[in-house]
């Protein structure tokens, strides 16, 4: 589903035009102008599945900040703005394809940190009865489910542990996963999963942080599938060689003197891994044969 279409910045000449009628001194920056313009980046065409690409500074996350102000979509956090940020917003031009649904948001990294600290000040104190837990494990196990939409996700992981677990077992998990997970940051993803609704726009600044490898490769997942059963569109800043490998994603290369569009095994960080494990793959080897 596309709900953005494109987007479009000012270049340079629209830009130095605005800086050179400023009458004010007393700014030694004028962000976010001259962040994505001396890459001359003036336009993203997007598809469901889109990608920003780029190291520190490299102007991705003001990229998302500016498209989602933009658009006017919900966020937690607060973010770096500047007295000029609106004059910058009135010159970009975008064209939307359908209405964007009223869910859609931006989400970073600083929500996601915000969620797990919140979640492991509310769960200190939770003491789960044995008796909550036996009906949750009945329902889930014996009850007929039927998978309709992302809402019911959490519900079929639920499903799937009751039905290849004894009682017992359910329930020591299910307890010992919620401590483990309110006290290490495996949180996070919970975060994704219950703020991602169905037929929705939105913006990911490096989902990736306080994921390890394993829950990154499971946020990709999920971002596919909501993609291609969903009705999702995503716009997402990131370096993770996990989720630059989504399926038909779109990917812009912002580290380059000019933005370009590459594949993703084209990247500088995603080359770097691969030499690396590549150098030492005698290491992987299964010795015994």
């Amino acid at each position: 589903m596309i709900y953005l279409s494109h987007f479009e910045f000012p270049d340079v000449e629209i830009e130095y035009d605005f800086i050179f009628r400023q009458k004010k001194t007393c700014y030694d920056t004028y962000y976010p102008f001259q962040i994505l313009s001396k890459h001359q980046f003036r336009r993203i065409d997007f598809e469901p599945m889109t990608i920003l690409y780029g190291g520190n500074g490299s102007g991705k996350t003001t990229a998302l900040n500016v498209i989602g102000e933009k658009l006017g979509l919900h966020r937690d956090s607060l973010y770096n703005r500047s007295s000029f940020f609106e004059d910058y917003i009135q010159m970009c031009g975008m064209k939307l394809e359908r209405r964007v649904p009223k869910d859609s948001a931006i989400i970073t990294s600083d929500d996601v940190f915000d969620f797990m600290l919140n979640l492991r000040s509310i769960n200190e104190g939770i003491d789960r009865k044995r008796e909550e837990l036996f009906e949750e494990y009945l329902q889930a196990k014996y009850n007929h489910f039927q998978m309709k939409s992302l809402d019911d996700y959490e519900q079929l992981k639920k499903v799937n542990a009751a039905r290849s677990s004894t009682q017992s077992k359910y329930i020591r998990k299910t307890l010992s996963d919620n401590v483990r997970e309110h006290s290490n940051g495996e949180s996070a993803f919970l975060y994704f999963s219950e703020k991602i609704k169905e037929n929705g726009l939105y913006l990911l600044d490096e989902p990736e942080n306080s994921l390890s490898p394993a829950k990154q490769q499971e946020l990709l997942r999920f971002l596919e599938d909501s993609v291609r059963f969903f009705g999702c569109q995503f716009i997402i800043a990131t370096h993770s060689p996990f989720l630059l490998s989504m399926r038909g994603a779109k990917i812009y290369d912002l580290d380059e003197e000019i933005v370009d569009v590459k594949r993703w095994s084209e990247l500088e960080n995603v080359r770097a891994y691969y030499e690396f494990f590549k150098k030492h793959e005698e290491a992987f080897a299964d010795k015994k044969k």
